[in-house]
Formats: structure tokens, sequence, C-alpha cells
């Protein structure tokens, strides 16, 4: 028999999105709402409440005469997106490079292809298609060098090349998101150097939150984060238990990542603050390590073992939960999404069209412990138990 959770408050830091709380709070009740048809309970989603600890809701959940009440409280961190998005196209390239040339610097790029051959190709892939971009405009403005015309010539040469690649080029770019992968890793960078104070603010701001959320009455406390924020989430957690070393004393706290990419930033070399939080979570008892991993998301460190990586190799190890998004789809629907690399990123907060062995939602609102790994399909909700 498996101990039913009747009150559990939810932490969530989403994915490096741009999307408001508002849309995050639309979204989880879309989910929530598809899964209890999908899984055969019900779920009424609160409207979104602005109080002093931040955005969060409820979740009621029924089942099996099981009922589950669920606080979330929402940290998303759109407010830094917006910050690295506001400036202009030449200044978000010029940034966007120079974070690049940071990765590689500090030997994260070497890392991501030792460790996650994949994910190293995802942080190439922005760049090279921006340098092809930029290349083939200064080979068209530099037409009169190549053809040895006379200087008068770059009058039109010139234009040309700005209009290819304002109204061509440029927004053939945009369809792959690639500014906003850019803002992606200068965001990576510093959350790895800890030097932008917009976002120790908001680290601080998440902690005090973190810390509040700990203080409710609850059977399970799940913090939960989706690939960015699995970094923020973490650095966040480190924050609260540096501040307060019992802060989790008595508690059931799972720490759960979805495609999580906290190696993304610790593998720079000035992440040590960020390795050093890993570590601290992993070796508090109280504290169950899940990680979420999918072998066709391309965007996280399939089957990689965060803590050891992060240099804890004698700390508890984060527990892994595989899952295969094709199993989770109709036919029809993962054949749309299957060749969009982000979509299928962002499969692990929506929802699935049956059941499977992952699902969000039934994860962090129904009765079921949200630490268990094992298939979410085998599991009874009749089995569950007062304990």
């Amino acid at each position: 028999m498996t101990k039913t959770i009747e009150r559990r408050v939810v932490v969530h830091f989403p994915g490096f999105e741009p999307m408001t709380a508002s849309a995050h709070h639309g979204r989880f009740k879309r989910s929530a709402q598809f899964s209890s048809k999908v899984w055969d309970y019900s779920a009424i989603v609160s409207p979104l409440a602005d109080e002093d600890v931040g955005p969060n809701f409820t979740v009621s959940s029924d089942v099996a005469g099981w009922n589950t009440s669920t606080t979330v409280h929402l940290c998303d961190h759109n407010g830094l997106l917006e910050k690295l998005t506001e400036k202009q196209i030449l200044h978000r390239i010029v940034a966007g490079f120079f974070s690049a040339a940071q990765v590689v610097y500090y030997g994260a790029a070497a890392g991501y292809f030792r460790h996650a051959w994949r994910f190293g190709l995802f942080f190439v892939f922005p760049y090279l298609l921006m340098s092809l971009v930029l290349g083939a405009c200064l080979f068209v403005a530099a037409t009169p060098f190549w053809l040895d015309l006379r200087p008068w010539h770059y009058i039109w040469s010139v234009p040309l090349a700005w209009f290819g690649f304002q109204y061509v080029l440029f927004p053939l770019t945009e369809r792959f998101l690639t500014l906003h992968l850019f803002a992606d890793w200068q965001l990576a960078v510093s959350a790895a150097r800890l030097d932008d104070p917009n976002l120790i603010k908001w680290l601080e701001q998440c902690a005090a939150r973190l810390a509040k959320a700990l203080d409710e009455p609850a059977d399970e406390y799940v913090i939960s984060s989706h690939s960015m924020g699995s970094t923020l989430a973490a650095h966040v957690l480190g924050m609260v238990l540096e501040n307060n070393p019992a802060a989790l004393v008595g508690k059931k706290v799972v720490f759960l990542t979805l495609g999580g990419a906290i190696l993304q930033c610790a593998l720079l070399r000035p992440a040590a603050k960020l390795r050093d939080r890993v570590g601290a979570i992993a070796r508090v008892p109280e504290v169950s390590f899940v990680e979420v991993h999918c072998l066709t998301d391309v965007i996280h460190f399939y089957k990689c073992p965060v803590v050891s990586l992060c240099g804890h190799p004698d700390a508890p190890q984060a527990e892994q939960m595989y899952i295969r998004v094709k199993k989770l789809l109709e036919p029809e629907r993962y054949k749309r999404i299957k060749r969009d690399f982000l979509r299928v990123h962002r499969q692990y907060v929506l929802h699935g069209d049956k059941r499977g062995t992952f699902d969000f939602s039934l994860l962090t609102v129904s009765p079921f412990p949200a630490h268990r790994t094992d298939d979410v399909s085998k599991r009874d909700f009749k089995a569950l138990d007062e304990g």
C-alpha cells in the first residue's frame, strides 16, 4: 500500500520561455484538465492569485475516494528574459556571440560534447546558423571587391546586403528562435558567474518565496523545474539551505527536474557556487532528487549523473526516470512535433494524449508521492493507503 498525499505544496520554476505567470497558470490548467480525462480523475484549478508570496493557485483533485489539495507557486523568470530581449538586434547578436565565446573559454562546450554530444550540437546550431547568415550578407556587401568594381558600387551592394538580412535571412533565423537561444546562453553564463544584479535580485526574491512556501503545512513539498529553470531552482534551494540549514528538517521534499539543464551552466568553470549548491541539495536526507529524462529530447543531458559531474561523486546521486514522448502522444500529434526539438523539449510540462510512463499533472496533483520513479501507467489508485 502507498501512503496518500492529501496536502502538497509545489514551487515550480518554468523553462526559458517568453511566458508570464498568467500564461504558465493557463498551461497548467489545460494540462490538468486533459490529464484528468486521460487518467479518470477530477481536477479543479483555481484562478491565479498574486499575493505577498507571489503568483500561486490551488488544485483540488479527487480520485477513488481520495482528495488532494495542491498549492502551486510559480517562480517564472519572464522579467529576466524580457531584459535580455528588449535590446536592438545588433546588440543581441553581439551579446549572443560573446556568451558563446565565454562558454567555449570556460570549458563548457567541450564538456557538452564529452557528456551529451547532442546538447553540444544544440549549443552550436544557432551560432552556426547566424554565422552563415552574416557571412552571406557580408559576401553580398563585398560584391564590388570580389568583382573588382569601382568603389561607388558599394552604394547598391551594402543596401542590398542589409535588405537581404532584414527581410529574408533574419526572418529565416527567427523561425528557429535563434536570438531567443542567444538570450538563453546569456542567462546561462550569468547563472554560472552570478554577476548580473537583476538575476541576483530575482534569486533572492525566489529564495524568500520558497522559504515561505516551505512554512506551509503539507505532506509533501515538490520543487519542480523545467529546462533552464532547473539551474535557477538549484540556486534558490541552495540559497534557502545556506540561509537556514534546518529549513527542510522533518519535511518530505522532492527536487524534481524535467529535461533539466543544470549542467548547461554547471560545466562552466566559474559556476563553483552552483556546483556546491547541487552537492548540498543531494546531501540533504529529506530531499528526494529526481530527474526526468527523455531519449528524443536533445536539450538536456540524457542519463548524465548531474550530482557526480558537479564534483560530488560521493554524494547520493539523483534518481533518473526515463520517458518516451512518442508513447505519450497520439501518432498524428507526435508526427507534427517530432522534428521540432524545442516543442519536444516542452512536452514534459504539457499533457499527454494517453496513459503512459509519465504525466506531469498526475505527478504534481495526484495522491501519489512525487518522488516515485516507477511507471505511472502501472499505478493503482485503489492501492493508496492512509498510512
